[in-house]
């Protein structure tokens, strides 16, 4: 499909090309499921109120992932986990 595709488009027939490309696209390219959020985000335990997130500067963005991150780090062997001794 992509050669016929790239053969239309090199004699700059747009409409076949573009119609080719239509039907090759879902072949190419994830489509993404639609997903409505509930408000909440949870990640290993932690459950955030989007609606604050919101209204939170950039910075106190940064710091909160930041944390997040070594919290979710903590959670593996060895760091208190359920697969220490």
């Amino acid at each position: 499909m992509l050669k016929a595709m790239r053969k239309h488009a090199d004699e700059e027939d747009w409409d076949a090309a573009a119609s080719i490309a239509k039907d090759a696209a879902p072949y190419m390219h994830a489509k993404l499921a639609s997903v409505q959020h509930q408000g909440r985000v949870t990640t290993q335990g932690i459950s955030i109120d989007a609606d604050k997130l919101k209204d939170m500067s950039d910075d106190e963005l940064a710091a909160l992932e930041s944390a997040i991150g070594k919290l979710q780090s903590g959670f593996g062997a060895g760091e208190g986990g359920e697969d220490e001794a």
